[in-house]
């Protein structure tokens, strides 16, 4: 059977979504409920996940099924305004659901206003 994409883009794409969100192969696994040997050899480029795995973990990240299966340049290093637009949406997910209603309004109101 052939690959169905670059299980080396796959393996980086991955372990740069683990490390953007803090995560080690043991929580991804938990997290997709999949075995951590699992993960493990998809980080190293191994084998590559099946397409019900890739949309398990693109609905985890929060990201594209493409960012996950494509080579993508990541944003130059001393873009301030992507890290804090990443900063931002780990503080959201970890948001209990009955605070979100205020922080969406907060954040209406913020880029709403004129600085």
């Amino acid at each position: 059977m052939k690959d169905l994409g670059n299980k080396n883009v796959m393996a980086a794409n991955i372990k740069r979504f683990m490390n953007e969100k803090g995560i080690n192969a043991k929580d991804l696994s938990k997290a997709l409920n999949v075995p951590y040997t699992t993960v493990l050899s998809w980080c190293k480029a191994e084998y590559y996940p099946r397409i019900d795995k890739i949309e398990k973990m693109s609905d985890y990240f929060g990201c594209l099924k493409s960012d996950l299966i494509e080579d993508k340049k990541e944003p130059a290093e001393n873009d301030e305004l992507s890290k804090n637009k990443k900063a931002i949406l780990n503080l959201v997910e970890k948001c209990p659901e009955e605070k979100a209603a205020k922080l969406l309004q907060m954040m209406k109101l913020i880029l709403e206003d004129d600085f």
